[in-house]
C-alpha cells in the first residue's frame, strides 16, 4: 500500500518538532530536568520490616481494634458538623468509669477541695441531735390557721404565712455557676449549721456550693466528675453525711465516701438509672428506677439487688414515700402515669398499684406533701395536679401554661400542706396555693438571668429555697430570718 501523501501543514509541524528537539539537545535541557527531578524527590525510608513508608506504601485498612483516633479539638481544627462517619452512640450508652474513683482523680475544681472534706468529715463526728432539729411531726389546717411542729410549735394565720413568702429575698451573693451545662439534680445538705448545696449536671458532674455558714465561714464551689452522663439522682446517708450516694444515666450508683476519699461503685447496669430515693425507714435501703420501667431495691451494705419489679411501661422519673406511712410509695413516669404502692403487698410478677393517676403526657414527678395528705404531680401537659391521698376526691388540676414541657418543670412542696413552688418560663418562682387551687404570687428578681427548673427547700431553715438552671447557675432565696 503506497504512503499517505503528507499535506504541506502536516511537512511544516513535522520540520518544526525536528527542528526543537535539536535546540532542546543543544541546550541539554532534558539532562537538566532529570537532575532537579532526582534532588526533590523526597528519600525512602525504612523503619522495620514490616512497615515501611515509601512512595508505593498502600493505604492501610482501617480497623477498630488499632484505629488511632484524634479529635479535631486535638489537632487545633474547629469541628466539622458534616462529617457523615461520625458515629453517635445510641440513647443510654456512655462510657464508663468502672469500679471506684478517687476523689482526687474526680475533682476538676481549681483549687484545693480539702476544706470541704474536712467539713463533711466534722458533721459526721457530731451527734446528729446536735445540729439537725427535727422533722415537722404534725400539721393541722384548720379554719385558716397552720400549725405544726418543727422542735417548737409554730402558730400562723395564712395572711401572715403569705406575707412571709413576700419577704423571700434573692441577693447578689446568694447566687453562683457551679459548673457548665443544665443542672438536672440540685439538693441542700440536711444539717442546721452548714449551708450547702449539692447540684449534678447533664455531662456527670457533680459541684458542691459551701456557702458562708451562719458563723461567718468562707464560700467554695467543688466540682467533680464520677460519672459521664447526666445525673438522676443525689442522696445524703440519713445516719451518716458523710456518705453521699449518686445515680446517673450512665448505669451506675456511686456513694462519695469523704472519709476514704473515694466514690465507691455499689451498683452497676447496663440500663440507665434515672431516679433515685431513700425509704425513711430504711437506712440501707436504695430504691431507684432503672431502664424502661423497672423498679429496685438496693441493699447498700451487700450491693446486692433485694427486690425488683417492673411498675411502669416507661422510665421512672420520680419516686417519693409518704413521711406518715413509709410503706407506701409514689412513682412518676414517662407513660403518663403517677402510681401509688404499698410496698407490703406488691407482687413480683404482676405489681398492681394502690392508685393511678393518669395525665395526658409524661408525669415528670409526684411526691407528697410533708404530712403525706397531699400528691402533687407534674406533667407534660402543663398541668400540676393535687391529690388528697384519703379518698382522691378532693382534687384539682391547675393549668401552669406552656413550658413545662419543654423545660421539663418539677414542682416541690414547701414547709407546709399550703404551698408549693415552681418556675416559670418568665424566671420567676411561682407560689401555688393548694387552698386556692392557682399560683397566688411570683417570685422575681432582676439578678435572675435564666429559667430555674429544678428546686429544692432546706428542711431545717424555712423560707430558703434553692433553684437550678439550665446554663449550671443556682439561686438561693431566703426568708427575712437569715438575710
Amino acid at each position: 500500500m503506497a504512503p499517505k501523501k503528507l499535506s504541506e501543514y502536516e511537512r511544516k509541524r513535522l520540520e518544526n518538532i525536528r527542528r526543537n528537539d535539536e535546540v532542546m539537545a543543544a541546550l541539554k535541557i532534558c539532562s537538566k530536568v532529570s537532575q532537579l527531578s532526582a534532588a526533590i524527590k523526597p528519600q525512602r525510608v525504612e523503619l522495620t520490616k514490616s512497615f515501611k513508608v515509601g512512595p508505593e506504601k498502600r493505604k492501610p485498612k482501617l480497623d477498630s481494634t488499632n484505629l488511632i483516633r484524634r479529635s479535631l479539638r486535638t489537632q487545633g481544627m474547629p469541628p466539622d458538623l458534616t462529617d457523615s462517619d461520625v458515629e453517635t452512640p445510641p440513647p443510654n450508652q456512655f462510657h464508663k468509669f468502672t469500679g471506684p474513683i478517687s476523689m482526687s482523680d474526680a475533682y476538676t475544681g481549681t483549687h484545693s477541695d480539702r476544706p470541704l472534706i474536712d467539713t463533711i468529715l466534722s458533721l459526721q463526728r457530731k451527734p446528729l441531735g446536735e445540729f439537725v432539729l427535727p422533722i415537722k411531726k404534725e400539721i393541722d389546717i384548720k379554719d385558716g390557721v397552720l400549725s405544726f411542729d418543727c422542735g417548737i410549735e409554730i402558730v400562723k394565720k395564712e395572711m401572715e404565712i403569705c406575707m412571709d413568702l413576700q419577704s423571700m429575698k434573692l441577693k447578689p451573693e446568694n447566687i453562683a455557676r457551679l459548673m457548665p451545662g443544665r443542672i438536672t439534680v440540685v439538693k441542700f445538705l440536711p444539717c442546721n449549721d452548714v449551708r450547702m448545696i449539692a447540684a449534678g449536671n447533664e455531662t456527670g458532674n457533680v459541684a458542691f456550693w459551701k456557702l458562708g455558714s451562719l458563723g461567718g465561714d468562707g464560700d467554695g464551689i467543688y466540682l467533680y466528675r464520677p460519672h459521664t452522663a447526666p445525673i438522676s439522682g443525689i442522696l445524703f446517708q440519713q445516719s451518716c453525711l458523710s456518705k453521699i450516694f449518686t445515680s446517673s444515666n450512665d448505669g451506675f450508683v456511686r456513694m462519695m465516701n469523704a472519709e476514704k476519699e473515694v466514690f465507691d461503685q455499689i451498683y452497676s447496669s447496663d440500663n440507665a438509672i434515672l431516679s433515685l430515693s431513700q425509704r425513711p425507714n430504711d437506712m440501707n435501703g436504695l430504691y431507684f428506677g432503672e431502664g424502661r420501667g423497672g423498679l429496685r431495691i438496693l441493699d447498700e451494705r451487700t450491693g446486692r439487688i433485694s427486690s425488683q419489679w417492673m411498675m411502669h411501661e416507661d422510665r421512672i422519673n420520680s419516686i417519693d414515700f409518704n413521711s406518715q406511712n413509709p410503706n407506701v410509695m409514689a412513682t412518676a413516669s414517662s407513660d403518663g402515669t403517677a402510681c401509688l404502692w404499698d410496698l407490703r403487698s406488691v407482687n413480683a410478677e404482676k405489681p398492681n398499684s394502690l392508685k393511678i393517676v393518669k395525665h395526658n403526657r409524661a408525669v415528670h414527678s409526684a411526691c407528697f406533701s410533708p404530712s403525706g395528705s397531699f400528691l402533687a404531680t407534674t406533667s407534660a401537659d402543663d398541668t400540676v395536679g393535687i391529690f388528697n391521698c384519703a379518698d382522691f376526691e378532693d382534687n384539682s388540676l391547675i393549668y401552669h401554661g406552656r413550658g413545662v414541657s419543654s423545660i421539663s418543670f418539677r414542682c416541690i412542696w414547701g414547709w407546709d400542706d399550703t404551698y408549693m413552688y415552681m418556675g416559670n418560663t418568665k424566671r420567676g418562682v411561682d407560689v401555688i396555693s393548694r387552698l386556692q387551687g392557682r399560683a397566688i404570687l411570683t417570685l422575681e428578681s432582676p439578678y435572675m438571668s435564666a429559667i430555674p427548673c429544678r428546686y429544692d427547700i432546706h428542711p431545717y431553715n424555712i423560707g430558703m429555697l434553692a433553684g437550678a438552671t439550665a446554663g449550671g447557675q443556682v439561686y438561693m432565696w431566703t426568708g427575712h430570718q437569715y438575710t
